[in-house]
């Protein structure tokens, strides 16, 4: 019998983790969701996801564990909350900081110099329309200054930008921080690195938004929940914003889903991030910032270390709080 099964693991995901998996163990695979994979039972007693996969209310009682290979973990302790069953749970808080923040980086000077506009104008050769702006001096503003937060301060600082930070704990001393009022009407950019917590979601209103000053850039590279497509969907087309760059989308198992299957949704929040793509001033990426080389690696011989502790001591390095 297999020890543990592992969900959404995309190809490189799974090649890493079979190099770090010991011969003793034996595991199976698939890039789907535990919805789309169809598993009425658990494969295994020990069940690895990242953040779309839905965990079946009946499978509480039969599962050993759960890692979650994400540095999010409110989605183990919803599963927790709904079916009155502790499930020991770890998750992995270190392995993606600085491929996030570079992501981030990535997303914002694509947007300053219009670059999904340069490649759709290259077939015509025309530089009309495509006058962009350099990053150097303009002020960027971090919500959220944690693991990945601060990545994106010093990533940030490095080329030359004013940088702020919004936090209730205040621990950088490299970051100047401010208040919501003060940081949104200063900022030409606006970085979303929050954690996600039960107060939180949806935190980023069309009207608290509207505080930024015409020509803003949002970028969230944190979770999809703390900015509704369908709030930034009319600051994008009546031209308050100049840009927006997601790579993480509320309602993104649906969404995941939808595009995947290439089935239309119903849901609102599907529907308005296909309004959004349609805008070259809109750059959406498929949940991928954590992706590089450097930290898939670390990401699976964490989850390694993580299985490995867990079956040898009944402890995870890294637990899910309960």
């Amino acid at each position: 019998m297999k020890t543990i099964f592992f969900y959404e693991a995309f190809a490189e995901e799974a090649e890493a983790l079979q190099q770090f998996l010991p011969d003793s163990i034996e595991a199976g695979f698939t890039d789907q969701t535990i919805q789309e994979a169809g598993h009425s039972t658990p494969p295994a007693p020990i069940i690895s996801t990242r953040t779309q996969s839905i965990f079946p209310l009946a499978w509480a009682d039969q599962l050993n564990a759960i890692i979650t290979r994400s540095t999010g973990y409110d989605h183990v302790r919803a599963y927790r909350q709904a079916t009155g069953v502790q499930v020991p749970a770890g998750y992995l808080p270190f392995y993606c900081a600085r491929a996030v923040a570079e992501q981030a980086m990535l997303l914002w000077m694509a947007l300053l110099r219009k670059l999904p506009r340069q490649i759709e104008q290259f077939r015509s050769f025309h530089r009309d329309g495509l006058t962009g702006y350099e990053c150097q001096g303009k002020h960027l503003l971090v919500a959220g200054v944690g693991n990945i937060g601060s990545q994106v301060v010093e990533v940030a600082q490095g080329l030359g930008m004013e940088v702020r930070g919004i936090d209730p704990v205040q621990r950088h001393d490299h970051v100047t921080y401010v208040d919501w009022e003060e940081g949104l009407a200063w900022a030409d950019i606006v970085v979303c690195a929050m954690n996600l917590t039960e107060e939180n979601p949806g935190i980023f209103t069309q009207a608290l938004l509207n505080q930024c000053h015409r020509g803003t850039l949002f970028i969230n590279i944190a979770r999809g929940e703390l900015s509704p497509a369908t709030e930034l969907l009319p600051l994008i087309e009546s031209g308050h914003f100049a840009g927006v760059g997601l790579d993480v989308y509320d309602a993104e198992r649906e969404l995941a889903v939808a595009l995947r299957s290439g089935q239309t949704s119903d849901h609102a929040q599907v529907q308005a991030l296909q309004r959004l793509a349609r805008h070259d001033n809109v750059i959406l990426t498929p949940h991928n910032a954590f992706n590089t080389h450097e930290s898939v690696q670390r990401k699976c011989e964490q989850t390694i270390q993580q299985l490995k502790q867990f079956l040898e001591t009944g402890q995870f390095l890294w637990a899910v709080p309960t």
